[in-house]
């Protein structure tokens, strides 16, 4: 069984980012300038949007993060989103989420200037995703076709099974995975809480991705021997022998899966690790597309 790495191959992403920053600044040229804007004071929101911006200090990209208190309204956070789309010094920016109750988040995503949408939300970005056309991809599903990439797992002609429809990772994924691509040409499945016999079906499955938020779903007797396991979830459980009291587990059974797979990824260090690398990915593409 070998462990699909996402904490080091996130490292090499980064440590490649860097490089190409370097080279970027010797030629005299700006770096990638990327921004967040949060809204409230969500735990682990702040965690997440912190982790991006000593990310983007790791790889010399240029960082702003946009600080808004919770009773932020509607055309206040719109008015700074209208504000990045024209800066020029801003390749790419995201709005973190969730936003609070009051704010109508497809309203805001929708905001976003396609060009700077990082994070892959926007509906022009999707459905360009949809066609195969050159776009911006979603953190997760773009760090998962990553993985399986640099692990040369093959995915030409399997049978994929997707438990999830979500648009951030399910249904993404279900159609890239589907694609005419390096990693890609799969036969997908795509399965959620409506459907039918779903061991059956994931028995079946060569390659699965796990993603429907429902901790430790997927057991060994639902796997087949040698499948490829995507574990996209993290829960919180409790667990008393714990310093903290809890414990991170994904959507799989790992210890109930990993003697029958040939591959796996860890939770935590797993997918979750990928995605602020190919965020950066991303605002690198986005400066490059912009240079051009």
């Amino acid at each position: 069984m070998i462990l699909l790495d996402g904490k080091k191959t996130s490292a090499d992403i980064k440590e490649e980012i860097a490089l190409e920053v370097a080279d970027l600044k010797a030629k005299d040229k700006k770096a990638p300038h990327l921004a967040a804007i949060i809204v409230g004071n969500d735990g682990a929101s702040l965690t997440y949007v912190n982790a991006k911006v000593k990310a983007c200090e790791r790889v010399g990209f240029e960082s702003t993060l946009i600080r808004l208190s919770e009773e932020t309204t509607e055309e206040e956070l719109l008015n700074e989103i209208a504000v990045l789309n024209v800066d020029n010094d801003i390749n790419g920016f995201i709005v973190q989420l969730p936003l609070p109750a009051h704010i109508d988040e497809q309203k805001v995503l929708m905001a976003v200037a396609p060009e700077k949408d990082v994070d892959g939300f926007h509906p022009m970005n999707v459905g360009k995703l949809a066609l195969n056309l050159p776009t911006f991809i979603s953190a997760t599903p773009f760090g998962i076709l990553e993985l399986l990439e640099r692990y040369n797992v093959e995915t030409s002609g399997k049978n994929v099974v997707v438990i999830g429809r979500s648009h951030i990772v399910g249904s993404p994924m279900s159609i890239l995975l589907a694609q005419k691509r390096k990693v890609g040409n799969a036969t997908v499945t795509l399965t959620h809480s409506r459907t039918k016999n779903l061991e059956e079906i994931t028995k079946e499955a060569d390659i699965i991705v796990a993603a429907l938020g429902i901790p430790e779903f997927l057991k060994g007797e639902m796997v087949k021997d040698g499948a490829v396991i995507i574990d996209v979830g993290i829960t919180r459980v409790a667990d008393p022998s714990k310093k903290s009291g809890f414990r991170l587990v994904g959507d799989v059974d790992f210890a109930g899966v990993k003697d029958k797979v040939s591959h796996i990824t860890p939770v935590p260090g797993g997918v979750g690790p990928m995605t602020i690398a190919m965020l950066l990915k991303n605002t690198l593409l986005a400066y490059y597309r912009q240079e051009d």
